[in-house]
């Protein structure tokens, strides 16, 4: 429970106050994608992460319970993004070309200038790109949990399920579920199988969810019954080997992690402009579900990791190299 109202507090905290970029109208799109993506990315590397912290599969109807967290670590490069590349219209303006993403800090954000025609009028509206909630979260990382089981089946395979169920406050609710299989093949390779090492493929999916709904708000973006509704779909492919000695284990893989988001921002929204002429008056317009987003990202991983088994009772951690480096640590409770 407390790891999926953490999940919810983070997705809720890389929402707020974005709606004022929809003043940018036709550019609202290209700057809410520039500024959300590095959240995007890091949900897809932390979801993929953790899946195992051994190679050796249960026995017949073993099962053990996984809980443990995940953090990628977004690069600086990405904390910032520059307003002047992401091909803006010429409608669109700023005092300064950089500004910070979701992943930044709170400093340098950009007034950003748009001007348009409405009701045949000159108008223009001038806005503070949204700040950075990078300071605000552990490690200045994109967390995720990890609450999961495994059990163990016949053909040395282990059936590994992740579930949390869709929980929140009144305006924030979020829930996961991902499954994957592991396959122990160390008896393909001889003599191995006498030995401490074990190794295996891994495959996982999980999706994530999240719904979070606007307060109605009145002032230059006024709301009304507006929402984001945020998606997400993973994927790992791994081949992984562990060392099993009867204290501690050495663990570690090298696979491919990716995934897909979208974000749909839903609702009525009036954006107030004001006139060019002197002196100016105040002039609305009135969006409905002003635009979706997606996005999709990949990369090569390496991961290495140690475990320490005291019984039934075990510690773990690992961390995982890849586009957004990613640390996993927990604690499970294996049986047979």
């Amino acid at each position: 429970m407390l790891l999926s109202l953490f999940m919810v507090s983070t997705m809720s905290s890389f929402s707020q106050d974005v709606e004022t970029i929809l003043l940018a109208r036709d550019d609202a799109q290209k700057l809410m994608n520039a500024y959300l993506d590095p959240s995007f990315k890091g949900f897809v590397y932390s979801m993929n992460n953790g899946w195992y912290h051994t190679a050796k599969v249960h026995k017949k109807f073993g099962f053990d319970i996984s809980i443990g967290g995940n953090f990628s670590f977004i690069p600086d490069a990405d904390k910032v993004f520059d307003i002047s590349t992401i091909g803006l219209s010429n409608a669109t303006s700023s005092d300064r070309n950089t500004t910070p993403t979701v992943a930044g800090g709170t400093d340098q954000r950009a007034t950003v200038t748009y001007t348009t025609t409405v009701q045949g009028q000159n108008v223009s509206a001038d806005f503070l790109m949204p700040e950075g909630v990078g300071d605000d979260v552990p490690f200045n990382a994109v967390p995720a949990p990890s609450l999961q089981a495994s059990v163990g089946l016949p053909f040395k395979l282990d059936v590994m399920l992740r579930f949390v169920p869709k929980v929140g406050s009144d305006n924030v609710k979020g829930g996961l579920f991902g499954v994957g299989l592991k396959k122990e093949i160390t008896d393909w390779f001889g003599v191995v199988d006498k030995t401490p090492l074990h190794i295996s493929l891994l495959a996982a999916y999980t999706n994530m969810n999240v719904d979070y709904d606007i307060e109605d708000a009145t002032g230059d973006v006024a709301t009304n019954n507006g929402a984001i509704e945020f998606d997400l779909n993973s994927y790992t492919v791994q081949a992984i080997a562990s060392l099993n000695l009867p204290v501690i284990n050495f663990f570690g893989g090298v696979g491919y992690n990716g995934g897909s988001t979208s974000l749909n921002v839903l609702g009525e929204y009036v954006l107030t402009y004001e006139t060019t002429t002197t002196p100016s008056v105040a002039i609305t317009e009135t969006v409905t579900n002003p635009f979706s987003l997606s996005s999709s990202t990949g990369s090569f991983n390496a991961t290495v990791g140690t475990r320490l088994s005291l019984g039934f009772f075990k510690i773990y951690g690992s961390y995982t190299l890849q586009e957004y480096g990613s640390l996993n640590a927990g604690i499970a409770f294996s049986f047979r």
